[in-house]
């Protein structure tokens, strides 16, 4: 694939050194071929969502320019997460690392193992805090909103998210 396409990765940890883990998966995506690192968000401290009673969450959210096609992208971001250590036993469950393809252009893809835009990130503050640092007006292909717009339409009071130390990667 040719085309350069700007894409948007959601990470996210809550075992081990969440903010270690975080920037490793950060240096992985930055050594990756196809893949231009154009930066990241701050890091958040969230609540974690779900039924499942864990630590919060570490998040944060990657702009890359690709070279790649999606699916070749998706399928690094699981071989990321595999290498460090990533076990899907659970859903919504504790982990090591989480990475999301959130966005890839404005393409929308609706295939077996692959959703873009991803089928839940306008109703996760986790996701849209940490995105509308980095790309307020990038707007959601499918609901023609941007993200900072789809940000302040999530109810108030619904799951906590914070800067984490106004530590930014």
């Amino acid at each position: 694939m040719s085309n350069k396409a700007r894409a948007f990765i959601g990470a996210g940890a809550n075992l081990g050194e969440p903010v270690r883990q975080i920037r490793q998966a950060q240096d992985a995506l930055q050594k990756s071929p196809g893949i231009k690192f154009l930066g990241a968000s701050s890091l958040y401290r969230t609540q974690p969502v779900g039924p499942v009673e864990q630590p919060p969450f570490i998040n944060a959210v990657f702009a890359l320019e690709c070279n790649v096609s999606p699916r070749e992208l998706l399928a690094l971001l699981l071989e990321i997460e595999q290498n460090m250590g990533r076990v899907r036993k659970e859903r919504w469950g504790p982990r090591v690392i989480d990475l999301d393809l959130l966005f890839f252009g404005e393409e929308i893809i609706e295939e077996p193992g692959l959703e873009v835009p991803h089928p839940r990130l306008h109703e996760r503050r986790f996701v849209l805090a940490p995105l509308a640092e980095i790309a307020p007006d990038f707007v959601h292909p499918v609901i023609k909103k941007s993200v900072s717009e789809l940000l302040a339409s999530l109810p108030a009071g619904d799951f906590w998210v914070e800067k984490f130390q106004a530590e930014s990667l």
